[in-house]
Order: C-alpha cells, then sequence, then structure tokens
C-alpha cells in the first residue's frame, strides 16, 4: 500500500501521467460506488457549451439520470443536433436548447430573461473559447475574456436569486490545468499593447474562475449554494483539436475521453458532501490546491479588483464603482 501511495504520489507529479488517459483510470480505482447511483431526477440543469466534448459529455450524463438538461449553445443547428443525439442516446425527453452567445452581454441577458424555471439547479459553466487571433466582441472586450469570463459572471449574476431557490444550488465552472503556470494579471486585458498570445489568454481567464469560484463562494457561504470549480485533465474534444493542433497530434493516444474528462464535472452537479467544500478546485474527483508555485499567488487586492472589473464589464456596477474600476 505504501509503494503504490508513493507511486501514485511520484505520477501525480509529472502531470502527464496525471491529466492524461491513464491518470483518469488510475484515479478512477478510488471512485466511491455509492457516487454513481445518485438520481438527479426533477434537477434543472444548464449546461454551456453543451454541443460537442466535454459539454456534450456532461449533458448526456445528468440526462441519464433523470435530469431537465439545457443545452446552451452559441449556433442553433449544432444545438438542434445534439438535442437530437443526445434524446436518442438517453431516451430523455427532458432535453432541451437555449441559444445564447457568451460573448455577447445582450445575448446572455435575453436568456436570463426568457428563461422560465423558477429555480436552478445546477449551472455549468463550460463554454469556452482559444482563439488564434485577437478579437474584439461588441461590448468592447476582447474575445477570451468575454466568453470565458464576463458572460458566464453576468449569467451566474442574473440566474443567481434562481440559484438559490433550489434546495442545494451548484455553479460548476470548467478550468483548465494550464492556469497552475499562471498569476493574476490584470494589466493589459485587452492585449492591445502587446502581441496577442491566444494560449496566454485563455490560460489567464481559466485563472480568472477559479479566483471567481472563491469570490462566489464566499458570497454564498450563508446559503444553500455552493460553487465549484474543475478541470477535466487533458480530454480529446473538437475544441483541442482545433485550437491546439500541435499538442493533439503529439498527445492523441494519451488523451482523455470526453465522458472522462467530464466526469468530476457530473459528479460535481450530484454528489452531496461536496457543498461543504464550496469554493474549491477539483480534479479527478478530488480537491486540489488551486496553486503548485509561489510565483503564481495572486495579491488580494487583485482578486476583489477583479470582482470590481467583472461588475464594470457586465454593467451590474454603480456608476461610481464602474469609474473606479476603469481607472
Amino acid at each position: 500500500m505504501m509503494f503504490e501511495t508513493l507511486c501514485n504520489s511520484l505520477l501525480d507529479r509529472s502531470i502527464l501521467w496525471s491529466f492524461d488517459r491513464s491518470g483518469f483510470e488510475r484515479h478512477a480505482r478510488d471512485f466511491s460506488p455509492s457516487d454513481e447511483a445518485a438520481d438527479c431526477a426533477g434537477l434543472v440543469c444548464l449546461v454551456s457549451g453543451a454541443n460537442s466534448g466535454i459539454g456534450y459529455a456532461a449533458a448526456e450524463g445528468l440526462a441519464r439520470r433523470g435530469a431537465t438538461v439545457w443545452l446552451l449553445c452559441r449556433d442553433r443547428l449544432r444545438g438542434q443536433r445534439a438535442v437530437r443525439e443526445l434524446r436518442q442516446r438517453t431516451g430523455s425527453r427532458a432535453l432541451h436548447l437555449a441559444q445564447v452567445d457568451l460573448a455577447d452581454l445582450a445575448s446572455v441577458r435575453r436568456l436570463a430573461a426568457r428563461f422560465s424555471a423558477a429555480r436552478v439547479d445546477v449551472l455549468v459553466h463550460n463554454a469556452g473559447v482559444l482563439p488564434a487571433a485577437r478579437q474584439c466582441t461588441a461590448d468592447g472586450l476582447e474575445s477570451t475574456l468575454a466568453t470565458n469570463v464576463a458572460g458566464p459572471f453576468l449569467l451566474t449574476r442574473l440566474l443567481w436569486p434562481r440559484l438559490l431557490a433550489a434546495p442545494a444550488g451548484r455553479v460548476i465552472f470548467v478550468s483548465s490545468g494550464g492556469m497552475y503556470g499562471t498569476r493574476l494579471s490584470l494589466d493589459d486585458l485587452d492585449w492591445q499593447r502587446r502581441r496577442f498570445d491566444g494560449v496566454a489568454a485563455y490560460a489567464q481567464t481559466k485563472r480568472m474562475q477559479v479566483v471567481l469560484t472563491e469570490l462566489f463562494a464566499a458570497r454564498a457561504a450563508a446559503t444553500r449554494l455552493s460553487i465549484h470549480c474543475m478541470h477535466p485533465g487533458w480530454a480529446d474534444t473538437p475544441a483541442v483539436r482545433t485550437s491546439l493542433p500541435r499538442f493533439y497530434r503529439w498527445m492523441r493516444h494519451r488523451l482523455r475521453t470526453a465522458e472522462q474528462g467530464a466526469d468530476t464535472l457530473v459528479w460535481l452537479a450530484l454528489c452531496a458532501r461536496v457543498a461543504q467544500q464550496s469554493g474549491a478546485f477539483w480534479f479527478d474527483r478530488t480537491a486540489q490546491p488551486t496553486h503548485l508555485l509561489p510565483l503564481t499567488r495572486e495579491r488580494p487586492a487583485d482578486r476583489e479588483r477583479l470582482w470590481q472589473l467583472c461588475e464594470a464589464w457586465t454593467g451590474l456596477a454603480k456608476p461610481a464603482a464602474r469609474r473606479r474600476a476603469a481607472r
């Protein structure tokens, strides 16, 4: 047992043998069988970016357990196709499409305004982009920042009363292990003063998601709502193939399946005991540290500044606070 524990520790420290498919298979030996029996009949679950990859696998996992699942998709045709496929695969008729572009804050507001459910049990922020070139949204935000941070922040705030109305509401951000090498930086977020680097912009927004998870959790501390963040490891998804083609060529035989990548996501949506660890960062059903290097630790002032910026970007800040955030 001691030798096995030592081997597991060494393999996890290697990253390669932890984030890949073999890492999932090794970690899965410790998963609790009772967690697999969870029934989510009656739960209302929203999953962004659900037309493919990890979001699709998460929607399928929740639908198979009886949840009412709303696929939040930017592309209507792809979303409709995903709903049809998932209905065939799961036999569930409680699968629905809601078209929304998280990079477009007006689109996010329209979704929140027209969504009719009185409560939301699970809100999964899975949609994300890793563009090769700098793009600016109609709201004046760099597209990675808008899609991965501002849009999810706004949707969470707008659905907050309905999340609180759930018996045990959950908000789950899908981050990335790539955030481990990144320190929260709020300088030149629109990439106007430096050459755009899509991978760096993506990692920065994934670090922001981790920080926002902790900040949301602190604000929900006196409620039954819990906020979580996870990373799926290295999974074989359409996004990885198109956004990281070189990485995909090198690692394609070692990548996790989308279902393996979504496992912790579905588990977080269902497992009752994780509510006691609101604000945690999860990987393969285990809470993990959010920093591996001292240099990546952010200053407390930067954490609150990020919240203020999110409020300013999304129009939720009061005018005075908006002016302060713009400085």
